[in-house]
Formats: C-alpha cells, structure tokens, sequence
C-alpha cells in the first residue's frame, strides 16, 4: 500500500492517461523524469510521502528498472530521498532550507550570467525556446511543468556560461528550489517569472554583464519574497 497524503488517488490524472499504440517505442529515463517530477512539482505525489517503485511503474505504464533510474537522478538532485531498507521519500524542504538555497543561487547564478555574457549569442535560441514552452504552459494552467521549466531555463543558462563546477553546483539547487515553489507558493500562477527570464536573455543579447547582472539579481530576489515573505 502507498502511502500519500492527498485527498485523491495521486495518480489519478496519470492513469487515465490512454495507453500507447502498438509498435511505439517505449518510454526512456528521459521522458519519465519529467512525468514523474511534474507529478512532484504538482503535489499529485505529495511532500514527505513515501512510495514504492513498483506504484510509479504502474502509475506511468514503465519498468521499475526505468523507475529507478529516474528515482537514482531525483536523489541525485535532492528531491527524492533514497535510504536502505526504507521506501523513496519526496523532500519537503522547511523555510530556512529554502532561505539558504536561494541565497547560494544567488551567489552563484550572478557570476554565470557574467559568464554568460561573454559567450556567443547562438546559444541563446535554447533559452527563448525554453521561455516560449515556459509561456505555453502556464497558459494551459500546467503548473507542474511551468515550475520544471522555469528551472530548466537557469540551468541551460548555467550550460551556456561555460564553467562546469558552478553548472553542477547549480544543478543541485534548482531542483530544489523548484520543490519549494511548488510547497510554498500554494496554488500562485507567477511561479518563476517569463517576462523576466525574457529581459534577462534581452540583456545578453545585448552583451551587457551589468543590466544582466541587475536583473538576474533582481529576479531571484522577487522569487524570496515569494516564497520567504518576512522570513
């Protein structure tokens, strides 16, 4: 028996979904990483709740050895607790966690966009692309996959700096950041501004590491106070 504490089957979107035709290939780490992280991100797996492999299996039609796999890269980023003997656990990070997460990024993310700055203006087609998924799915209400997408943008803005330990550094503070907006900022639609990941992405193109450096600066301090308040 899973335990979750929901009101409803949290899986109950999953499972309707219809099954795949005949002939088609099978889903890869790749493609249930984002199912079941939206799952998370969507609270239809909620915070602090335990799980089995077997359960995800079912839930999203795949192996469990492709629910490990997925599972081993959620752990990875924090999201997912994994320990001997007991059930996957999903995170729920309390509110200092979070103030210290956010400070961290912020340290770090002004020195990428510097870096950012001084890198060919080809590699930003990416992050427009990733704004206009962003876009897309906040307009269908898709709250799960805006959260992920949000952060996929700081990550891909990571790549394209060029300095891998901060990339990875990074790596192992978005996902979590993304699990805390999902936990604190209730049922709110900004979720991770696009407009602002738009003028971040305008002052790149531009070259100018000072206005890039203001607005990332300013971006993420807009996103403290959403989820921080007086904190």
């Amino acid at each position: 028996m899973v335990s979750y504490a929901l009101k409803n089957n949290p899986f109950t979107r999953v499972a309707s979904l219809p099954r795949r035709p005949r002939g088609e290939r099978k889903l890869l780490v790749d493609d249930v990483y984002p199912q079941i992280f939206d799952a998370i991100l969507e609270q239809r797996i909620a915070p602090g709740s335990r799980f089995t492999e077997d359960s995800l299996g079912q839930a999203f039609g795949v192996s469990r050895s492709i629910v490990r796999q997925v599972l081993a890269r959620l752990s990875h980023q924090q999201v997912v607790i994994l320990r001997p003997n007991y059930r996957p656990q999903v995170a729920a990070p309390d509110l200092e966690q979070t103030r210290q997460i956010l400070h961290a990024r912020r340290l770090t993310e002004i020195t990428l966009v510097r870096l950012a700055c001084q890198q060919p203006r080809r590699q930003l087609q990416p992050l427009r692309e990733l704004i206009a998924q962003e876009r897309e799915a906040i307009a269908r209400d898709q709250r799960g996959p805006a959260i992920r997408l949000s952060g996929e943008f700081h990550l891909q803005l990571a790549e394209i700096a060029g300095n891998g330990p901060l990339a990875q550094f990074l790596g192992s503070l978005v996902p979590l950041t993304s699990l805390a907006i999902a936990q604190f900022e209730g049922q709110a639609r900004n979720y991770c501004s696009w407009q602002e990941h738009s003028k971040i992405i305008d002052a790149l193109q531009e070259a100018d590491a000072e206005k890039a450096e203001t607005l990332m600066n300013q971006h993420l301090a807009h996103l403290e106070q959403r989820l921080l308040g007086g904190l």
